[in-house]
């Protein structure tokens, strides 16, 4: 039975429709994959499902008794709290059951018959939700998801007001994973994670969460290695894949290219039709050519197919730029670190050697605040290492694809600020309208967006705007900071059909990125930072790099285990030594963990001691009184306080009766 229906649904924003009629269902465990163009209506589909937005018409049900669970972009979180107690806050529901099974507690201490029964059915049923909820281990779980998602101890007590956006983005997303719900519905989850936080929140998606998880992402690899089905937005329809993205990838072109051949099936018709009609118009078989003709409009009206989007494979000629020298830049022990407020310093990397040469691409790779940008600036010479050597190739044309994009007029069409930055950077250069167009159109900017100003433009159109620019400007040297943040699927594989050796660019690249897809599609060299100051080069793809590491990992685990397993060894080892040289000294004294010890008996005076036995005595006695009565065994929770209080009372009561024993046959 689905554990969240959609029926129907119909939005629209003014006259431009959205959602035109469609329907959707989720399994309980199933892991679906949203996937679409930018601004098709994923985001407004999913709030839908949340409840957050109203469609215009049709329904959405939630299974009885089921949670849903939506991952905000913008994060109501409070600011005076710490980021621990922030995270724990998602066990607010835990902590109500709680007090719910407290009170029910007392309401059994005086029930009888039918009432209690039913109270003792209660009883289980919330047993059975705190369990589902996080029972009582939730300090563990709270540390695992946020060590998981990139935070350290040492920032469990931070404020959340002293929290950067992402990392409260991600604070978000450990919240709502730790609240546990039936439905995931995560909004691009990964946007501020870096490459082990993918890694982590793949591994707990696919193997740790129980509930169904709908995603929209623009991870390929996050996408391949989670879900099991997609659902593809277009036109205001929901078009279902079974598989992965891989899959789906391989099923899209396939209906597309059978899409086509009916589209160019039907067109040869409609020619063939018209071709007649032309031609016996004015004969004598004009009556037959009208009849046709209005045949012809009906058909066109009624059933005429579209022409399925375009799926080509990117084909604009770019510029070509000016040749650099074998050797593009170096670097010698080179090495970078800033002050940190309370004293010290942050290593970013440190003893770094790399020689990168003319048509190599790189990847730089590293958590975040690892110093990936400050490496790519410090290699251009925009900043000063604190140490080594940098240094620039001969005739060397750095072109930085930097995250913020403030630079772009606003004013300016697309095609336009094509063809004025051809200009601009390649004087005696110039680019026809037709084919800025061309290159607008290789980017995904259809015949109405090309002449749409930037200004007016999303944050992920001005990103491809801007590296359909960089990419034309004739630069030999292209710097790639994060290039994918803003754009869909789509215009990533655009991006990389760029880029790779068959998309027509020739010179040297520094990719920095965390999409893992974009780098193995694009790089072979990567430089590594681990966030501590170490740098690792490694000639290979992300993927080879990444099998090494896991093993690399393995080894060092299983040194680590190895290690622990000796060291406990010698332990049990010496703790034994000690427990036969104490046994060989003098026979054990009676004296219990739970009781007073020796040494403080010794101190008691032999009053003290008698009215400790009659007090405990006492209270033993009171015990059996209580634990006598029926109803007491109906009460769980109290049968076991009592049992533990009697069987601590008489751990307590033996060594204080050995002990007067002892002294009356001393004669004390």
């Amino acid at each position: 039975m689905p554990v969240l229906t959609a029926t129907n649904l119909k939005h629209a924003f003014g006259l431009r429709i959205i959602l035109d009629g469609v329907s959707f269902s989720i399994e309980p465990g199933e892991r679906v994959g949203v996937v679409g163009r930018n601004g098709v209506g994923k985001s407004t589909f999913l709030k839908m499902l949340a409840g957050l937005m109203n469609a215009d018409s049709g329904d959405v049900a939630l299974q009885r008794g089921a949670r849903a669970g939506y991952l905000h972009q913008d994060p109501k979180l409070n600011p005076e709290e710490t980021l621990w107690g922030e995270a724990e806050s998602a066990f607010a529901r835990l902590h109500e059951l709680h007090q719910k099974l407290d009170h029910l507690y007392e309401e059994m201490a005086t029930a009888e018959g039918a009432k209690l029964e039913k109270l003792m059915d209660e009883q289980q049923r919330l047993t059975e939700a705190m369990e589902a909820a996080g029972g009582y281990s939730i300090d563990h779980k709270i540390a695992e998801i946020l060590h998981g998602l990139g935070f350290t101890d040492a920032q469990f007590k931070v404020k959340v007001s002293g929290l950067s956006g992402g990392q409260k983005g991600r604070l978000a997303l450990a919240k709502l994973l730790l609240e546990n719900p039936d439905v995931l519905l995560l909004d691009e989850p990964t946007n501020h994670l870096d490459i082990e936080g993918r890694l982590w929140l793949e591994n707990f998606l696919k193997n740790e969460f129980p509930g169904a998880v709908l995603l929209i992402s623009h991870d390929r690899y996050l996408l391949d290695n989670v879900v099991n089905r997609i659902v593809e937005t277009e036109d205001g329809r929901l078009i279902d894949y079974p598989g992965n993205y891989e899959t789906f990838r391989e099923l899209r072109a396939e209906r597309r290219m059978a899409m086509l051949r009916a589209y160019e099936n039907q067109q040869g018709r409609f020619r063939q039709e018209e071709a007649y009609i032309r031609k016996y118009k004015a004969g004598r078989r004009a009556a037959q050519a009208k009849g046709r003709e209005t045949k012809l409009e009906r058909q066109k009206e009624l059933n005429s197919l579209e022409k399925p989007p375009e799926a080509h494979s990117f084909e604009v000629r770019l510029p070509p730029a000016p040749r650099s020298g074998d050797m593009v830049f170096s670097a010698r022990e080179v090495s970078k670190s800033y002050p940190l407020e309370g004293g010290g310093e942050k290593s970013l990397f440190k003893s770094l050697d790399i020689l990168v040469s003319r048509g190599e691409r790189w990847g730089i790779i590293g958590p975040n605040g690892a110093g990936k940008t400050t490496l790519v600036r410090t290699l251009l010479g925009e900043i000063a290492p604190n140490s080594g050597v940098v240094r620039l190739g001969s005739n060397v044309f750095p072109g930085y694809y930097r995250q913020t994009h403030e630079h772009l007029p606003a004013d300016k069409p697309v095609y336009q600020y094509l063809q004025d930055t051809i200009k601009k950077e390649v004087p005696g250069t110039q680019m026809s309208e037709q084919a800025a167009r061309d290159l607008a159109g290789a980017f995904l900017f259809s015949g109405t967006d090309q002449d749409r100003p930037l200004g007016q433009l999303s944050g992920g159109e001005r990103s491809r705007a801007a590296i359909a620019a960089l990419l034309c400007s004739a630069k030999n040297l292209l710097i790639l900071d994060e290039p994918t943040n803003h754009l869909d699927l789509m215009s990533a594989e655009r991006l990389e059909e760029a880029l790779c050796d068959e998309g027509g660019y020739e010179g040297t690249m520094l990719l920095i990125s965390h999409d893992r897809a974009l780098i193995d599609g694009t790089c072979e060299h990567l430089i590594v930072l681990d966030g501590e100051g170490n740098v690792e080069i490694f000639h290979g793809s992300y993927t080879e790099w990444h099998e090494k590491d896991v093993q690399r990992k393995r080894e060092r685990d299983r040194a680590a285990t190895d290690e622990k397993n000796r060291r406990d060894d010698a332990e049990k080892q010496r703790k034994a030594a000690e427990e036969r040289k104490k046994s060989e000294k003098a026979p054990p004294k009676p004296a219990k963990s739970g009781g007073p010890s020796v040494n403080a008996l010794a101190r008691m005076r032999t009053d003290q001691i008698e009215e400790k036995i009659e007090k405990l005595q006492v209270r033993i006695k009171e015990i059996d009184g209580l634990m006598g009565d029926p109803n007491v065994w109906k009460d769980h929770a109290k049968a076991t306080r009592l049992t533990d209080e009697r069987n601590g009372a008489i751990e307590q009561l033996e060594p204080l009766e050995f002990e007067w024993t002892r002294r009356a046959g001393e004669g004390e």
